[in-house]
């Protein structure tokens, strides 16, 4: 009797993974790591500072692009501190609780993430297709409305899955494959039915990743149309430059994001190395490019930050 509950526990810790095969420059490896912790924090709270200090900057665009740079800076502070743990202290366990926490705020801050992108698509649409319009149909009540409610719909739909895990028995080996918490992932090692969490996974992914990305790809075409109806070649090339950051980060983000879905769900004979990187770029990129691509491509953003660092 007591070797068959011995079969079924609770561990108390998940061991976290580094890059498998190389501990022996985890020392090294660490280096990059640091590099971009150190980058994106900077960067994201330049861009922050920036925009909070210059009342000409308090325009819809840059208002979004704020809430983007919040959720960056939220996902490297979740994300980086435990990857950083690894290779430089060799710190791998982390209590179910914290896994918990961890996965979540890293689930909510992408689809928040997700959201924001598709806000921003939105506000380029309305400036093309609708310039005279613009400042009256984006508000900052409006928009404050907007960001809230894409804020909640990220949070409320991901506050189940902590719940969803932490009723599991774990039974199985306590090693995930990855240096941080994922949902997909954890609840592969649970030794109960993983059927409810897997569905749900899987709708919130599509409702959020799915819905914003397809609404994303509409606003485009929508933008290319009215571009193209536009008679001055030089004013199109214009109205289509104002596109090119979001453009980059609609790309920066969707890419890792989806394949890292499909080899979860699907990829099961995948190298095990190349689910880790992807991983890597999928939490670590965006929050590292978005300040980079959105200081070079704004004009008035790029001089500013000129100005700030030559004073």
């Amino acid at each position: 009797m007591s070797a068959a509950n011995d079969s079924k526990f609770n561990s108390a810790v998940f061991l976290l993974t580094g890059l498998p095969g190389q501990e022996h420059i985890h020392l090294w490896i660490s280096i990059p790591f640091c590099l971009v912790y150190v980058i994106s924090i900077v960067g994201n709270s330049v861009i922050l500072f920036i925009i909070k200090t210059d009342p000409s900057l308090h325009e819809p665009m840059y208002i979004f692009l704020s809430m983007l740079e919040v959720t960056d800076l939220g996902m490297s502070i979740t994300t980086i501190p435990t990857i950083l743990g690894i290779y430089l202290f060799n710190s791998r366990e982390i209590s179910l609780d914290a896994c918990f926490a961890q996965l979540f705020f890293i689930h909510s801050l992408s689809f928040i993430e997700s959201s924001i992108l598709l806000l921003m698509a939105f506000d380029r649409f309305v400036a093309i297709n609708n310039p005279l319009r613009y400042a009256s149909i984006l508000t900052l009540p409006r928009i404050a409305k907007m960001g809230l409610v894409f804020v909640l719909r990220g949070f409320v739909l991901t506050f189940p899955l902590p719940f969803l895990l932490k009723r599991f028995q774990y039974c199985r080996a306590n090693v995930l494959s990855q240096s941080y918490c994922l949902h997909q992932e954890v609840m592969k090692m649970a030794c109960s039915d993983i059927t409810v969490n897997s569905i749900y996974g899987l709708f919130i992914t599509l409702l959020m990743v799915g819905l914003d990305s397809l609404l994303i790809f509409v606003s485009y075409v929508m933008i290319l149309k009215t571009v193209l109806s536009i008679a001055s070649h030089t004013e199109c090339l214009r109205a289509l430059n104002t596109c090119v950051s979001h453009f980059c980060a609609v790309v920066l983000f969707y890419t890792p994001e989806i394949g890292l879905s499909v080899l979860h769900r699907f990829g099961k004979g995948s190298p095990p190395l190349l689910q880790i990187l992807l991983g890597y770029v999928y939490l670590l990129v965006p929050p590292l490019m978005n300040p980079i691509v959105y200081s070079v491509k704004s004009k008035h953003l790029h001089a500013r930050i000129i100005r700030v660092f030559v004073q």
